[in-house]
């Protein structure tokens, strides 16, 4: 049979006199790992005393910092950006404000639809400008897409969760999205 090769095993040199040495047992049945604690000199005595000073000081010195405002819950942000929108269409006289509410349907490309009539291209284009900046100046948001700004008939302002639909009257009888999204709760704001 093989004779298996010996491990060797360590020794540690002893510890000065002045080290202090305690024992500490491991986790490890039989094992007994050696704890040295140095003593500190006066100069570092002194500077950790020092320390211990500076932080209690540094701790009382300090301001209570103001609490944080909360942060808007996701449906408080929709509501903001809802009324901000519906500003910004009757801020230029927007005509036929309607709000659908799609949140409760299973298969909706938004959770709200926000549509409105104008009298001219140029009434169009006025009342997408005057939703944009309304929001913007109210909520800070930025629509993630737009559209329609060339022919003026429909614009579409695309807040994700929101959709403005800026229309001419004739143009929105023709489509009548509130009849393709009739399962959606409707809301007529007055002029």
């Amino acid at each position: 049979m093989a004779k298996l090769p010996e491990k060797k095993v360590a020794t540690k040199k002893a510890t000065p006199a002045k080290k202090k040495a305690t024992k500490k047992a491991s986790p490890k049945k039989g094992v007994v790992k050696k704890v040295v604690k140095i003593p500190l000199t006066e100069k570092q005595e002194e500077q950790k005393e020092a320390n211990r000073i500076a932080n209690t000081e540094n701790k009382k010195a300090k301001p209570k910092t103001a609490k944080r405002p909360k942060k808007e819950s996701t449906k408080e942000q929709t509501m903001s950006l809802l009324d901000a929108i519906v500003d910004g269409m009757k801020e230029k006289k927007a005509k036929n404000i309607t709000i659908i509410n799609l949140s409760k349907l299973e298969h909706r490309v938004a959770d709200y639809f926000v549509i409105c009539d104008a009298d001219s291209t140029t009434h169009v284009h006025a009342i997408a400008d005057s939703l944009e900046e309304c929001v913007m100046k109210n909520t800070k948001e930025r629509p993630y897409h737009s559209e329609g700004y060339q022919n003026a008939e429909w614009i579409l302002v695309d807040y994700v969760n929101i959709v403005a639909h800026i229309f001419m009257r004739e143009t929105r009888e023709f489509y009548n999205i509130e009849g393709l999204w009739a399962d959606g709760e409707t809301t007529h704001i007055p002029d």
